[in-house]
This record gives structure tokens, sequence and C-alpha cells, in this order.
């Protein structure tokens, strides 16, 4: 059994060739997956610290499971990342244990190329300006994703509650020859973008559906509990909703459950997930003037399709 370390993990899961991994995996078999964990409440109000553990099996091809602490004091205390994680891949017909992989670099590269696939699918093709709201240890693996994702973005304009995050994404991105610069105005950069991302921890709407002109993509990666949100209601309400599963958006993230509970949607409106998408069962965008609602809610089934890309790197 080998380990891969996460600089390993990080050179095998390429965006570009994960991205096409992970739509071939969604027009394959659909795995059996499943979600548990423990909650720790810090207090009112405050993110709550979470272990998690995320199987999914393949069954005759392959079955993984990733054990993660989500801990968001961690960078402010420790200097240490808020999600990390193992990953084990096992051998779908012995059940051996195959491959250990960093969980951490495999979480950052799975959920940015996650995101990235919804893009691929749902915005504009010409789609030129990418806005990603969050500097956090996935900012620069979600600008790098929708990179991959929409080779036609020209700018790339990164915000984050403390400028100096955003700031430091942005100059090595920079350096690389990419137009790709800091903002503090979130509402300006909003209003001007094709492409919105989210990748962080809130707890209140940052993105509003006021500021979101016709056509423009808005992906949402943070918001992995009820109590949680980086839209508003109108920007749910304006949106044609997408989400990459239904096991791990319905029923978990702030950002569909909010809005239903509000009455502003119902389960209904959400119009399809990445596999009815992927197999063309279902319709995405269907014009240059709609807005698309893509909501990340991830999911151990995403892991393993991608730890099996990787094992195919590896040879």
């Amino acid at each position: 059994m080998r380990f891969i370390d996460a600089e390993q993990v990080k050179a095998l899961l390429d965006y570009p060739g994960l991205l096409d991994a992970l739509e071939a995996a969604h027009r394959g078999p659909v795995p059996l997956t499943d979600r548990s964990g423990l909650e720790h409440e810090l207090g009112p109000g405050e993110p709550v610290q979470l272990f998690l553990n995320l199987p999914a099996w393949l069954p005759g091809e392959a079955f993984g499971i990733k054990m993660v602490t989500v801990m968001p004091g961690n960078e402010a205390a420790h200097g240490l990342p808020t999600v990390q994680a193992v990953y084990q891949l096992f051998d779908g017909r012995t059940g051996a244990p195959t491959l250990t992989l960093d969980g951490t670099m495999l979480t950052l590269r799975k959920t940015a190329a996650d995101s990235g696939l919804g893009t691929r699918l749902l915005a504009r093709q010409d789609a030129r300006r990418l806005v990603v709201a969050g500097a956090g240890a996935l900012g620069p693996h979600v600008v790098a994703a929708h990179l991959a994702a929409r080779p036609s973005i020209e700018q790339v304009l990164v915000w984050n509650r403390t400028p100096e995050k955003a700031e430091k994404v942005a100059a090595a991105f920079a350096a690389r020859g990419i137009d790709c610069r800091a903002t503090q105005d979130l509402e300006a950069a909003v209003r001007d973008a094709d492409i919105v991302s989210c990748a962080t921890s809130s707890m209140t709407p940052l993105v509003r559906g006021a500021w979101l002109r016709p056509g423009t993509h808005l992906d949402l990666i943070g918001s992995y509990t009820r109590e949680m949100r980086e839209a508003d209601d109108e920007a749910v309400a304006r949106s044609r909703l997408f989400v990459d599963s239904r096991w791990f958006t319905v029923g978990v993230s702030g950002d569909i459950d909010q809005p239903i509970a509000a009455g502003v949607i119902t389960e209904d409106d959400i119009q399809a997930d990445l596999f009815e998408l992927c197999r063309g069962d279902r319709q995405g965008r269907r014009s240059d003037d709609e807005i698309t609602l893509f909501k990340n809610g991830g999911g151990g089934h995403l892991d393993l399709f991608s730890a099996r890309y990787l094992a195919t790197r590896l040879g």
C-alpha cells in the first residue's frame, strides 16, 4: 500500500484532466455514498467544529472513505488549515487497501474541480471576468479550476474580508502572467462579473441578487451547514438552480434550505445535478441572459472519482 503526500496529490490531480475525469465519472454508474459525523458548537452564531466520515462505493470497482476535520479557528490559533483529512482507497473486488492519500489536498483539488465542472457545464462560453470571494486555503484552487474550465476568462478579481489574503492570492497568479487583482469592493466586482465563485465560511449572505447582471453564473462552495449562507434570497430566486448532488445539498446547505424554509423556492426548483447534466438528461444554460446558480455540496463520491483518477495517473 502506497502513501501519496500532498505535493504528489496536487501534481497528479491536474485540473484539465480532473475536470474530464469527473465529467466522465458522472456519466457512469451512480455510487453508493453516505455522510456521517460529529459536531461541536463553539457558541451562538459561530461555525461548528466537525469530524466527518464520507464513504463511497462502486461495487466491483472501488470504494474509499475520507475522514475529515473542520476546525474554523485553526488558522488564527494554530496556523493550520481549517479542513484537514486523510483518504483511504480500497480495491473494489477484494477489499484490500491500495492507496492512502493526503486528504487535505485531495479535498482542495476535488472541491475546486467540482465547481469547475459546474462552470464548464453552466457558465456562458464567452465568460471573461471571474470574481472569487474567499482567499483561504481553497481560494487559489478555485481560481485555477475556473481558469481550466473556462479558458475564455481574461480577468480575475479576488475579494476577502482580510484584504491582505486577497492580495497574496492575486499576486501569485499575477506573477504567472494572469490578470488577477485584489479588490475590496465586492459589490462592484460582482456587478461586472460573468462568473462569481464564493468559497467562504460566511454565516450571512455575501452576494446580493440585485448585484447579478443577466448571464452571470454564481458558484457557491461554502455553506456546508444549514446555518451558513453565501447568497441572499433574491439571488436564489433570480437564478436557475443546479447542484452537484441532491444528497449533500438539500437538507444540508443553508443556501438551499433557508430559501426553501422561507418559501422562496421548493426542492422542485432544482433543475438538475451533475449526473443529469453530464449525461445530457437535463438541460443546463438555456440562454446568454439567464442567471445560473450552482451549489457545490461535495461528497464522498467526488473523492472516490478523484482518487480513482489519481490512481490511473500512477500507472
